[in-house]
């Protein structure tokens, strides 16, 4: 479908034109008279005199125009707008009480492990186990690297979670990683370890694409952030890994991203390809990314262990934009303790990002949290639906463990004073600004999915919200800030469905950290999920409680048959 013209601008709901005055259609190049000003009123939802439209046409002729010099720079989506997002504006207090300066953080420790006879049996290993096999050298860099590069070869027909194979670099990096081993030299906890990151995080001599059609030969010439570090962490990148079409589900250019699970339906998203190759055992931890569910969606679809760190957390230089004030990066793998290691070896500073920052990680897997103020949403836990009972076992999982849980409620509509859905737009138009040049030249109409609730609408309904409802909308989401600190006033880290109400939506919009871990199964093959959210910066309170749940239960030790 081609469109004869299209309006993005920052005030756009004024004066995008896409209406028709009677029988006219109304092109780029028609003067504004007042029935074109009428029709864009009516879109924008605003009550003005025929006077009142009169005087503004001026002033709109002139903001079309400065709209048309603003698309011909063609701004590329790596180029940031001048807003950077900071998830403690309305608590400054709490950058002393954030974490405890000083401390690093600490592991468990070192499991006593013997090389198996079938190294294939290392497929379901830990990053802790792992690595203890490498640090003792009962299994090489080279040999671990090569089982994850054949299982990836092996399954990915079945699964369509890769997009592109790094091998000739892996296999160089691990041989390198050898070498420092035979001279002494121990990177830490990761070195050697083979890692999935998700195709839209830049790598150097790669494609980067988005899992989006318009994109799929797209080169950029740069490591992303995360890349560079992981790579001085000593991990090895096998494979850039699906995601559903520029981060929105599990369907890509390639086809749909596979659960595990049940193969016949699709991993969700949009981190499919990370959660479905953690899950199969294709890789041991994988970098996913979320703005709003694409890392709690297909790890509770998939059945494995995802932590979407606090906003600001992890650089994003390198990485696609969606939303530039809710962009997330974050490790899936099969434990809470393996999503620790490698948020510690991604997490902090960097020149390039403006709102990436340096936080303490004091993370204890030996302190005691039973004493923490652990909350829990009542009233979703209370509803029915088909996963209520596997919920209602996890509450009694953590009071078993010795956790006194205390009800809480989120901030609702009447606390707020609108529906928090109507916070939406920010995502909306940030996307839409983020793709524009992409509706603006058509290529829209080369993603894969077109209906209603797919990127190529959102991105054209988009160009008609107006910058002032933008605003008030961030305005709002200040707001929100405020009522989710006092919130974490009176607990330290809740507990709650995954899925159920607006809980995901709000902790995007706040920036708040989240841990999703398996907590069974409905069936036979349908992995389920409930989530902890800490306070802002808290990764290790709730990485900590989330632990203390894995090891009461074990449902992070299950995986799919025939991989």
């Amino acid at each position: 479908m081609k469109r004869t013209m299209k309006y993005p601008g920052a005030i756009c709901a004024l004066i995008i034109l896409t209406a028709f005055a009677g029988c006219q259609k109304i092109t780029s190049d028609q003067p504004l008279n007042d029935r074109t000003v009428a029709t864009a009123q009516a879109v924008a939802g605003l009550d003005m005199t025929a006077a009142e439209r009169a005087m503004m046409q001026d002033e709109l002729a002139s903001a079309r125009d400065a709209y048309r010099g603003l698309r011909r720079l063609h701004l590329a989506n790596g180029e940031r707008p001048a807003l950077v997002f900071d998830p403690l504006m309305v608590a400054p207090d709490l950058k002393v009480g954030a974490g405890m300066p000083g401390l690093e953080p600490q592991w468990s420790p070192a499991p006593v492990l013997s090389r198996p006879d079938d190294l294939d049996n290392l497929a379901f290993y830990t990053v802790g186990q792992l690595g203890t096999l490498i640090r003792t050298r009962q299994v090489s860099c080279e040999e671990l690297t090569r089982l994850c590069l054949d299982r990836l070869r092996r399954f990915d027909p079945h699964l369509h979670c890769v997009v592109t194979l790094t091998e000739e670099h892996a296999l160089d990096r691990a041989r390198e990683l050898d070498a420092m081993l035979d001279r002494g030299e121990y990177l830490g906890p990761l070195h050697g370890i083979p890692y999935g990151a998700k195709d839209l995080l830049a790598v150097r001599g790669n494609r980067t694409t988005w899992g989006a059609e318009p994109y799929r030969d797209q080169m950029i010439d740069e490591d992303a952030a995360v890349i560079r570090k992981l790579d001085e962490a000593g991990a090895v990148l096998v494979a850039k890994l699906t995601l559903g079409a520029l981060a929105m589900g599990d369907v890509w250019f390639g086809g749909k991203t596979r659960n595990p699970w049940n193969p016949d339906q699709g991993s969700s998203g949009s981190s499919a390809g990370p959660a479905s190759a953690v899950s199969a055992g294709l890789v041991p931890f994988a970098i996913g990314t979320e703005t709003w569910g694409s890392i709690v969606s297909p790890c509770t679809r998939c059945g494995v262990t995802g932590l979407r760190p606090t906003f600001g957390r992890v650089s994003k230089t390198g990485a696609m934009a969606l939303s530039w004030t809710m962009d997330k990066i974050g490790p899936i793998a099969r434990t809470v303790e393996d999503c620790a290691l490698v948020f510690d070896a991604i997490r902090g500073p960097d020149p390039t990002d403006p709102s990436a920052v340096d936080m303490p990680f004091p993370y204890d897997p030996f302190r005691d949290v039973r004493k923490l103020r652990v909350g829990y949403l009542k009233s979703e836990f209370d509803l029915d639906y088909p996963w209520h009972d596997l919920h209602a076992q996890a509450l009694d999982d953590l009071r078993e463990a010795g956790f006194e849980l205390i009800p809480i409620v989120l901030p609702d509509s009447a606390a707020l004073g609108c529906n928090v859905y109507d916070l939406a737009i920010i995502l909306s138009a940030e996307a839409g600004a983020a793709f524009q040049d992409l509706v603006l030249s058509n290529r829209d109409d080369e993603l894969v999915a077109q209906d209603a609730d797919a990127w190529p609408n959102i991105f054209r309904a988009a160009q008609f919200i107006p910058a002032v409802e933008y605003v008030q909308a961030l305005r709002a989401r200040v707001r929100l800030m405020r009522l989710m600190d006092d919130l974490f006033r009176k607990v330290d880290v809740y507990v709650t469905p995954s899925w159920q109400g607006a809980n995901l939506l709000i902790t995007n919009l706040t920036g708040q950290p989240q841990v999703v871990v398996p907590c069974g199964f409905k069936t036979e093959n349908s992995p389920h999920s409930i989530s902890f959210v800490g306070g802002l910066y808290n990764e290790a309170t709730v990485l900590e409680v989330a632990r203390a749940y894995q090891m009461a239960t074990g449902w992070e030790r299950e995986h799919p048959e025939g991989f």
